[in-house]
This record gives C-alpha cells, structure tokens and sequence, in this order.
C-alpha cells in the first residue's frame, strides 16, 4: 500500500509520531494535540492528514466526521526505511563519520550500546582499511564531454 518512492517530510513525521503513539487517533484529537505542539492550524494538521494517506502511511474508518486514523507502517519499520535511503543517498565514504556524528549526538540506553559494540566487533573483523567512492563512474572514461 505504501508507495515505494513514498517519503516523509518533517511535519508528516511529526504527525506519525503521535499515531504511533496513540495507536489509533481521531483528527479531533490530533488537531488538539499537534495545534498545541506546533501551533498549527487545523487546515494544516488535515492537509498533512490527507498526504499521509495518498502516500499509504495512515488509513481511516472511512467516518465523515472526526475520522478514526490508524497506521499501515511501524514506526520501527519507517524508520528503518528512512535510515537506510538517507545512507544509500549517500557517499560510501562519508556514511561512517555521519554515524559517529549521528551516535555521539543521540541518547542511548547501556543496552543499545552493548548492541552496538558487540555488532561492531563483529564487523570489524571482515573490515577493510578504506571505502572507495561511490559517487561517479567506475569507468573513468565517461567522464569525458
């Protein structure tokens, strides 16, 4: 249902964060709770509604009023789906310094560390000494205009 190319912005990531906490979510409530988090005005808050459900991440009960919304993706699994387009958008040689950056800035707890050391440890044992750049043209040659 979601459509592969389908993305996120900001503002629709902060309306999926709280269906996915709430579970479930009339737009009444949402209205309420999003006009004082972001002060946005209920135009707004059911233009984001209705985006969300072209781009497949929220269905509803099909009422007219007060719509009853529910997720069709995990949080989990959006945003895994993020993280790995943002690192695949990426130079090869500039995703490991993002990741320390992005580690070094974010809360974790002792057990999400412990997860990472030990999934580092085991990867380091079949690392390389360097990454070659992935952003142009194995064959040189067509470069050359």
């Amino acid at each position: 249902m979601i459509k592969k190319e389908s993305t996120m912005t900001i503002s629709e990531w902060e309306i999926m964060r709280i269906v996915w906490t709430l579970g479930e979510v009339t737009s009444h409530q949402l209205i309420h709770i999003m006009s004082k988090k972001q002060l946005w005005t209920p135009s707004t808050i059911k233009t984001l509604l209705s985006r969300l459900q072209k781009k497949g991440f929220l269905i509803h009960n099909g009422a007219v009023r007060d719509r009853l919304y529910s997720p069709t993706i995990s949080e989990h699994d959006a945003t895994s789906q993020t993280l790995s387009q943002t690192v695949q958008m990426m130079c090869t040689k500039c995703v490991g310094p993002a990741l320390v950056n992005v580690i070094n800035e974010t809360t974790l707890t002792k057990r999400d560390i412990t997860k990472l050391i030990s999934m580092l440890e085991n990867k380091k044992i079949t690392a390389s000494t360097s990454i070659a750049c992935n952003c142009m043209p194995k064959n040189q040659e067509d470069l050359s205009l």
